[in-house]
């Protein structure tokens, strides 16, 4: 608008940002109340089959936290979890049942913690729209194919998964600063302000903006004031990383956040802006992923998965869970070193991984 006077439309956008917490806890608040009223319960269904996997909570609750402030797939610690630690208290899950209740648990935790990083001005949507469009046919594909491969090659390809994911954080450097300013210390404008220089967006928190040039170059402001500069090239290799990761994502839950965040890396955005991006991505794909592992199974004749067979007990504390461990991750990544917090859950991955190789060929 000629006189600088944001629209109604930013108004709305910059409200919505402002308020996100309280959107993102209604979520949960209304997916728990869904259940309780019309999800397909056993028949006898009363207090104890509600409240019998109340632990569930405090465990996912830390998981959701360490993997969202590292950017990478809940379902990574999730499925694990459900394998190795859960039937420790409870009965063994099927394949299918434990990838299901990570899937739907994930896509609640990535969606908070992906506001989040909207709020901060961390995400390119127009890269984010890209890469789920290029991984979603391949994140279908695994999704269905879990149906039908034997329970050793689900353990077997997991193992593989994991120790990939192991070997990439290990590699990568996930530091979270990454802000910049160019070379003249140019600092990006406050709203109102007069520095042009960099950009400064209606709608959005604090001094944040982006500009995208006439050269494909883009600059970033975050609402703390930090810039980025990049370019969205680079698209076929981030296609072929995340293709192989949305098979992993169906199949097992996770694997597209993982391959994904170091395809970002290595075509050189910014780390922050790839973390935040990659939370879309991996948020879509996992709502989508869900949606296959309740409904998919008959059409590849495989299990018969339904709303009925979801352990709705289980996903009512698991849901609110990672919504939280979403909305706690920024701080936390905030207060502790993110070198740290790799390293644990990259050496975290490679026992797993050595115990599923045991676990697939009979040792274990």
């Amino acid at each position: 608008m000629p006189d600088g006077t944001p629209s109604t439309r930013h108004q709305l956008q910059e409200g919505f940002l402002r308020n996100q917490h309280w959107f993102v806890f209604a979520a949960p608040v209304l997916f728990v109340a869904a259940v309780l009223t019309i999800a397909p319960t056993p028949a006898d269904a009363g207090l104890d089959y509600w409240v019998e996997y109340w632990w569930l909570f405090p465990a996912f609750l830390a998981g959701a936290t360490i993997v969202n402030t590292v950017g990478i797939s809940g379902s990574a610690i999730f499925v694990p979890f459900l394998i190795f630690i859960f039937p420790l208290f409870a009965q063994p899950l099927e394949p299918e049942t434990l990838v299901k209740i990570g899937l739907i648990s994930e896509a609640f935790g990535l969606s908070s913690s992906s506001v989040a990083f909207v709020q901060y001005g961390l995400v390119d949507r127009k890269l984010a729209l890209t890469l789920v469009a290029g991984g979603l046919p391949f994140v279908v594909g695994g999704a269905l194919l879990s149906f039908v491969i034997p329970e050793v090659v689900f353990h077997a390809l997991l193992g593989i998964a994991l120790l990939a994911a192991s070997y990439m954080l290990f590699k990568a450097d996930l530091d979270h600063g990454g802000g910049s300013s160019d070379d003249s210390g140019a600092t990006a404008a406050t709203d109102g302000g007069t520095n042009v220089d960099l950009p400064n967006d209606h709608g959005k928190l604090g001094p944040a903006g982006v500009h995208t040039a006439d050269d494909g170059s883009v600059t970033r402001v975050d609402r703390e004031g930090d810039d980025y500069r990049y370019d969205r090239g680079g698209y076929l290799r981030r296609f072929g990383n995340y293709s192989i990761g949305g098979v992993f994502q169906g199949l097992a839950g996770f694997g597209i956040g993982e391959l994904g965040i170091i395809s970002m890396l290595k075509t050189k955005v910014p780390v922050r802006v790839a973390i935040g991006t990659n939370h879309i991505v991996v948020a879509v794909t996992a709502v989508i992923a869900s949606l296959v592992h309740v409904f998919g199974g008959g059409l590849v004749g495989g299990h018969g998965m339904n709303l009925a067979t979801t352990p709705w007990n289980m996903v009512v504390f698991t849901v609110p869970a990672t919504v939280t461990g979403g909305q706690i991750a920024p701080y936390v990544s905030a207060a502790l070193e993110t070198e740290t917090i790799k390293t644990f859950v990259g050496g975290l991955f490679a026992v797993i991984s050595v115990a599923l190789f045991l676990m697939a060929f009979g040792g274990f």
